[in-house]
């Protein structure tokens, strides 16, 4: 029989058969323990919820030093091509590359593939240890740019001729050399941000705000100090939510104009309005001030969209308020494609490799928002519940197991048992 595969369809929505296969890297260090884990937790729920008539057919695809032991290659052109044609896939860990050529393999995947979201959800599991008082606040979408930025890798180092040519350049063309405190020993790394890049990200944030019903869409950005990257990205993410969604948002933008215009009590009259109508507020924040938000008043805030080094900075901190980034999932998603890659956003963690003793909940939630994609709704329920179940009843992994009082430790593979132990169908 031919292989099933994922599609994306003319309507611009998923054509997910029963049995898809899906390509998956079960990454280095700890990576093959969690993936592991979560293979066997993902089986059980598809098998439990569907009875048979939905399955999971796995199609291992190598990258990292499992490749580079293989085939002399970190990222084989053939697992770009199997992430391409399958288009849906979920990876563990990679091991980054010492010395030249690719500087992340997470990141030339990204840029390959176009995969311009990462994904980035945020919320509280009952149990889970917190450093935060409230962790049960925390409940976000983090929509971060994913293709462009300083992650696009122009770069030079100081002294390089190539350093030299741009200093010369900056000071003989643009006149901005006295800008540069110590231009001899410096080294300069380029930030392109585009509208079209800019807009694409905002753009999926707001819809998928919209269809989740969710109350606001924040634009974190540092535009007070990088006016033209990130102020533009601000500027062309409140033009886009007017120009293509009208009356279902109601910006910041709007109401600066009416304060403007029509004075400040105005302003906030027609902004309580607009929240009464059920309109998705479209606001925004400077980065730094953001930071401090998500401790302070995490409540206020459910979709975010900003740029990539932003986005880097903000899911690991708000990640940490949750029970650290060992329990935060993530995906790398190309919506007008249908790519995606899910992913474990933690590290390598070669120290414990083969140890059977981490976490695989990181990689194992990832699995769930694949699944989520793929329309499996009733699956990814089953294991999330579950999930939560085995968390409350403290039977857990050594990370968790050293936070918490009365807790019986468990070994990655025990801790994938209780879960499947611990799964009801609705």
């Amino acid at each position: 029989m031919a292989d099933q595969k994922i599609t994306m369809g003319k309507d611009g929505l998923l054509n997910v058969p029963d049995q898809p296969v899906i390509p998956f890297i079960e990454g280095d260090g700890i990576g093959p323990d969690v993936w592991n884990a979560s293979r066997q937790v993902l089986d059980a729920a598809v098998e439990k919820v569907y009875g048979g008539k939905r399955k999971i057919e796995w199609k291992e695809i190598l990258a990292g030093e499992k490749a580079f032991n293989k085939t002399g290659e970190w990222l084989p052109a053939e697992t770009l091509a199997a992430a391409r044609e399958y288009l849906v896939s979920i990876k563990g860990p990679l091991t980054t590359p010492v010395g030249g050529g690719i500087r992340s393999l997470n990141v030339a995947m990204r840029q390959e593939l176009d995969l311009y979201v990462c994904l980035r959800p945020v919320k509280w599991y009952k149990g889970v240890p917190s450093p935060v008082v409230h962790p049960e606040n925390m409940n976000m979408v983090i929509f971060r740019e994913n293709t462009e930025d300083i992650y696009a890798g122009i770069e030079f180092a100081a002294g390089s001729p190539e350093a030299k040519k741009l200093l010369d350049f900056l000071t003989n063309e643009l006149n901005a050399g006295k800008k540069i405190r110590f231009p001899e020993s410096s080294a300069f790394g380029i930030k392109p941000v585009s509208k079209e890049g800019s807009e694409r990200l905002v753009r999926a944030a707001i819809k998928f705000a919209l269809e989740q019903k969710l109350p606001t869409v924040t634009i974190v950005h540092k535009g007070n100090i990088m006016k033209y990257t990130e102020g533009g990205f601000k500027q062309w993410g409140y033009e886009l939510a007017e120009r293509e969604f009208g009356d279902q948002v109601y910006t910041w933008g709007q109401w600066e104009n009416a304060k403007k215009t029509q004075g400040e009590d105005e302003a906030n009259a027609s902004l309580k309005k607009a929240q009464a109508q059920g309109k998705l507020i479209v606001n925004d924040v400077i980065a730094d001030n953001f930071l401090q938000q998500i401790l302070i008043s995490p409540k206020d805030y459910s979709v975010v969209a900003t740029l990539n080094l932003n986005g880097d900075y903000i899911s690991d901190a708000a990640a940490a308020a949750v029970g650290g980034i060992g329990i935060a999932p993530g995906a790398n998603i190309n919506y007008l494609t249908g790519h995606a890659v899910f992913e474990a956003t933690h590290g390598t963690a070669p120290r414990f490799a083969n140890t059977n003793t981490m976490n695989p909940s990181s990689l194992l939630l990832s699995g769930v928002m694949m699944l989520e994609y793929m329309g499996w709704h009733e699956a990814a329920a089953c294991i999330e519940e579950s999930l939560a179940t085995t968390i409350m009843r403290k039977r857990v992994t050594i990370d968790f197991y050293n936070l918490m009082n009365d807790a019986t430790l468990l070994k990655t593979s025990e801790f994938a048992l209780e879960i499947i132990k611990n799964m009801k169908t609705s």
